[in-house]
């Protein structure tokens, strides 16, 4: 029995140690949602921090429109940001399952 609790306490620092390299490559990460086409590109980080804003200037001349735009090309942004966390962090928790209702990242 000593044996399995030493084998799952290397198990679980093996994988805190990968959390913390994938939640390093998420802070490098750089993500671009866009929406109308390429008329407006949002590009955030992997931690959601908005990098760069490019608006087509076609554009300005509805602005309720690039609003929605906007606001589109965030959403998928966002979207992409989270679907590359979940994915890195999925492969460093190495297939061990977590309790329902807890997610990634803490």
């Amino acid at each position: 029995m000593r044996g399995n609790i030493a084998q799952l306490m290397q198990q679980a620092q093996k994988m805190q140690e990968n959390m913390q390299r994938a939640q390093e490559q998420l802070a490098q990460l750089e993500v671009t949602g866009n929406a109308g086409g390429g008329m407006v590109n949002v590009t955030l980080s992997g931690r959601m921090e908005c990098r760069k804003v490019r608006i087509d200037p076609s554009v300005l001349s509805d602005p309720e429109m690039a609003e929605d735009l906007v606001a589109a090309a965030f959403n998928d942004a966002v979207n992409k940001a989270n679907a590359a966390a979940q994915e890195r962090m999925g492969s460093a928790t190495a297939g061990m399952q977590l309790p329902p209702g807890m997610k990634l990242p803490f």
